[in-house]
Formats: C-alpha cells, structure tokens, sequence
C-alpha cells in the first residue's frame, strides 16, 4: 500500500477519501542497551541499538495504519505523520504514532 507525506499523489487522483487511521507501537528499552547507549554518549557516537529499536517500532506502527487503511478499503495512505514520544518510569519505552488518511486512488 501506498503511503505518503504528502496530501495527494502525482498521477494518481485521489476518488475517495475514507477516514484517519492510525498506528502505534511502544518499545521497551532493556538495561544492556541503556548501559551502551550511556558509554556511546560518552564516547560519542550513534547508539545503533537505539536506532533499531525506533526502526522496529516505525515499522510496526506504519504496518498497523496500513492493516486499517485496508480494512477500510483503501489502498493508499496520504497525508502521513510521524511521532516519537518517550513514555513510563525514567523514560524507559518509545513510542511511534502514525496517523493519515485512508484513501482510494
């Protein structure tokens, strides 16, 4: 399915909008990972673990907004928006919200 930022598709007119969808997806952090993410911040550098689990996560959520658009009959997405927030005790989960517009092109 496709999915854009944008508010419509080149070439593709858009013939009928069907509502928002969203998806979300929260991500524990383990204590390993914050250790080597505080000795990255040390010695700098990019925390790859970290990065993976944001990945993880945007996938997860994205995949979750497609699944509903579908449900709805759609088979695009525009309009797309991304948000990261840390959530729970010493910020200790990541969480990805998607949301857009299910749409038949």
């Amino acid at each position: 399915m496709l999915c854009t930022t944008t508010p419509s598709i080149d070439g593709h007119p858009i013939k009928q909008y069907l509502g928002v969808v969203t998806g979300e997806a929260i991500m524990g952090a383990n204590v390993f990972r914050d250790f080597f993410a505080g000795i990255r911040d040390i010695v700098g550098g990019r925390t790859a673990s970290y990065e993976q689990v944001l990945t993880d996560a945007r996938t997860a959520a994205i995949s979750e907004m497609q699944q509903r658009a579908a449900e709805l009959g759609a088979n695009a997405v525009v309009g797309v928006d991304i948000d990261y927030e840390v959530l729970g005790q010493a910020n200790g989960m990541m969480m990805v919200a998607v949301s857009g517009t299910a749409v038949v092109v």
